[in-house]
């Protein structure tokens, strides 16, 4: 799985509206309205890279109400999860 975080500008009185819209496409499993330079922050996961700019470039982007979008591709997930299996020795929890 191809995992990308997308940084979206959109027009300030139409945010819920294009978080909703961006949620519904496929290809994006998540969308999070932020505080901060950006006003949505969407999660893509894919099967295949080519399927990233179609998701991307061919949908997000397309959504009325986006100004901008900034994509990041993630190399590798962490998780609290994975970080306790990798420093784990085997012995049970103490809890």
């Amino acid at each position: 799985m191809i995992t990308a975080i997308v940084l979206i500008d959109c027009a300030t009185d139409a945010i819920p509206e294009v978080a909703e819209t961006l949620a519904n496409l496929p290809g994006v499993s998540e969308v999070y309205s932020v505080a901060g330079h950006v006003d949505l922050i969407a999660i893509v996961r894919v099967r295949e890279f080519d399927q990233i700019a179609q998701v991307i470039a061919g949908s997000i982007s397309k959504v009325p109400g986006v100004l901008n979008t900034e994509s990041h591709i993630a190399f590798r997930a962490y998780s609290q999860h994975d970080l306790e299996e990798a420093f784990a020795i085997g012995l049970a929890s103490a809890d």
